[in-house]
């Protein structure tokens, strides 16, 4: 077996406090990996780990190539936007039976994790053509995905959050659009919150409302923003105490325009927070998945021949401004 960037990938690891040992102890278990059966045109196999908690799934040699190189940009996307909605990567790999098989797949973290109370889940992509699920299972035990027009009539209660989200969406989207890529999809599943877990977010709550009125306290000119000027009496020379620098209230007023202007949020306190928004009432697992598809000459040709197909009606293969702008304008409509 190969792997891939391994060091930058350890680095993700890290910055979701994934040890060594938890990845060893999922992926290495003598427990059997959970086939995930997927509505995807892809020819992709996916697999879950027993625990749930992470996905793998192959890759084609071009999807890899693609990743692999625009890996610095994906991690300077994650640095300065520690809470993004894209899918984290935790590793490359090839493995390799000589005269046999040669397959390359990747290790991602499971934005629906833990899903002891998800009973539904959606791949969302922002149209309408071919994108209804038969959500029966015939009495099966598999885990299906839906789409698009299965959610109708339903939207994303998020509250206060709701902003937060429509903005890091529309961040992270931008992205995609500087790549190339079309053709993701937004990951979504809810579970209704208990009465402890309400109890906890009203805490997380009262204290955004205590840090921001503190901050509305702050002096004339501790809390400047940049671009924001001093007075000219403030700028006259004079030294400014130690003990101003250091003030609660300015130190407050900096981690608050650095929330803002990072687009982080208060995380609830357990594994793959980055994915988990809670609302008034539910919690949302979500996430931006299927990042690997560019708009290449191939697409174009699907798009004309699609547009040919569906006359008027919406459809996944558009120009990567336009399915970026689309998706945004989807979630916009379906965010309260």
């Amino acid at each position: 077996m190969h792997t891939f960037a391994a060091p930058v990938f350890a680095t993700v690891r890290r910055s979701l406090d994934i040890s060594e040992q938890e990845v060893l102890d999922s992926l290495c278990s003598s427990a059997n990996y959970l086939q995930f059966i997927s509505n995807s045109k892809s020819k992709a196999d996916f697999f879950l780990t027993n625990d749930k908690r992470f996905f793998l799934k192959t890759q084609s040699k071009r999807e890899v190539r693609f990743l692999l190189s625009n890996l610095p940009k994906y991690m300077d996307h994650l640095e300065k936007y520690p809470h993004s909605l894209l899918v984290r990567f935790l590793g490359v790999y090839k493995i390799v039976i000589p005269n046999k098989l040669k397959k390359y797949f990747i290790v991602m973290q499971s934005v629906f994790y833990p899903d002891e109370r998800i009973n539904i889940r959606y791949d969302i992509k922002g149209c309408e053509a071919g994108r209804w699920a038969d959500p029966e299972t015939g009495g099966k035990q598999i885990i299906k995905v839906l789409k698009d027009n299965n959610f109708k009539g339903q939207c994303i209660a998020l509250g206060q959050e709701k902003s937060w989200f429509a903005r890091q969406v529309k961040t992270d989207t931008a992205f995609l659009q500087e790549l190339d890529v079309l053709d993701y999809s937004l990951l979504l599943a809810h579970q209704p919150l208990h009465r402890d877990e309400l109890d906890g977010k009203h805490s997380f709550a009262d204290l955004v409302l205590r840090t921001t009125n503190q901050s509305e306290e702050v002096p004339d000119g501790a809390g400047c923003r940049s671009g924001q000027q001093p007075s000219a009496a403030e700028g006259a020379g004079e030294e400014t105490p130690t003990h101003e620098i250091n003030s609660p209230a300015k130190e407050t007023a900096i981690e608050l325009q650095e929330f803002q202007e990072h687009h982080r949020r208060l995380l609830p306190n357990f594994k793959n927070a980055v994915h988990v928004i809670d609302g008034a009432d539910c919690r949302y697992f979500v996430g931006i998945v299927d990042i690997f598809t560019v708009y290449s000459v191939k697409k174009r040709l699907e798009n004309l021949w699609k547009s040919l197909r569906y006359p008027g009606r919406i459809f996944s293969t558009v120009r990567p401004p336009k399915y970026s702008q689309r998706f945004c304008r989807w979630i916009e409509e379906h965010t309260q």
